[in-house]
């Protein structure tokens, strides 16, 4: 014989608590969550919506959902006493990780050009839930941004981040990352998956100074070596020189006291530096 039990929400105090507080569970992964009763002094009854309509007279009962299949899954946990009747929902989030995350930069291939304005973009995948979701944007191991998203949905939805970036000399070679992190809260394991773009910037040439003093020494040398993307080409001018020279360093025991201007080009640009050449005194 069953009793049918008739429950309406208790207004001031429920005395029933769950273990763990929070439930965060994985879409087809199981779970097991505890239903307790505290501080009752009469007789009492629990039961769970979920599973059964059954009445277990104990101040504690236990469930394992083998499976998450429902994105939708509400659990409650229902008590009745001589003193009082009442139901608690059980928090929980179902959460999947990204199938894919992928990074690309917006309409452009190959090479960027120092100063130019490029976007990124992070492509993420079938993730859920998408407010718990953040893109963390990353150049090495600095963080640049945070993208979040407002929307609340329950199942899996894809979403795109973009980024805008400009550039120098000093990106040649960085790496760009975009992280998709889900954020379970204290209860929900750390999930994050991410993809990495290596980037290349071209620049043109750019001396740190525009002359240079040299003393004739058996061991110094003219250098007129600069950082470039693509590599630069060299050209020495002088009244001093009688053929073309492409290297980028000169010997300057071997010049005459004078003038010596070296013209570093690639694609984008040139920068000249003249070298003074004196005799030792």
């Amino acid at each position: 014989m069953h009793c049918l039990y008739l429950f309406v929400p208790f207004a001031d105090y429920c005395p029933i608590s769950f273990s763990p507080l929070d439930v965060v569970a994985e879409y087809g992964a199981s779970f097991s969550v505890n239903c307790s009763v505290n501080s009752i002094t009469h007789q009492f009854g629990l039961s769970w919506e979920r599973f059964n309509n059954t009445m277990e007279d104990s101040e504690e009962i236990s469930r394992i959902v083998d499976k998450v299949t429902d994105w939708e899954m509400n659990v409650t946990c229902y008590m009745h006493s001589n003193e009082t009747q009442c139901s608690q929902d059980l928090p929980i989030t179902i959460y999947k990780t990204p199938d894919s995350v992928s990074i690309s930069t917006v309409n452009h291939n190959g090479p960027m050009m120092e100063g130019e304005l490029y976007e990124l973009q992070c492509d993420v995948h079938n993730v859920a839930p998408v407010q718990d979701l953040t893109v963390n944007w990353y150049k090495g191991q600095t963080l640049l941004n945070q993208t979040t998203f407002t929307e609340a949905s329950k199942t899996p939805v894809n979403k795109t981040a973009t980024l805008l970036i400009r550039p120098d000399r000093a990106d040649d070679g960085a790496q760009y990352r975009c992280e998709a992190e889900l954020d379970l809260g204290a209860e929900g394991p750390p999930n994050s998956t991410e993809s990495a773009l290596n980037s290349e910037v071209y620049y043109k040439p750019q001396h740190s100074s525009s002359t240079e003093t040299i003393i004739k020494d058996d061991k110094v040398m003219l250098d007129c070596t600069v950082k470039a993307n693509p590599a630069p080409t060299y050209t020495w001018r002088s009244d001093h020189l009688e053929e073309k020279i492409s290297s980028s360093e000169l010997k300057s025991s071997a010049l005459s006291p004078g003038n010596y201007t070296c013209t570093a080009t690639n694609a984008l640009g040139r920068d000249s530096k003249v070298f003074i050449v004196k005799g030792q005194f």
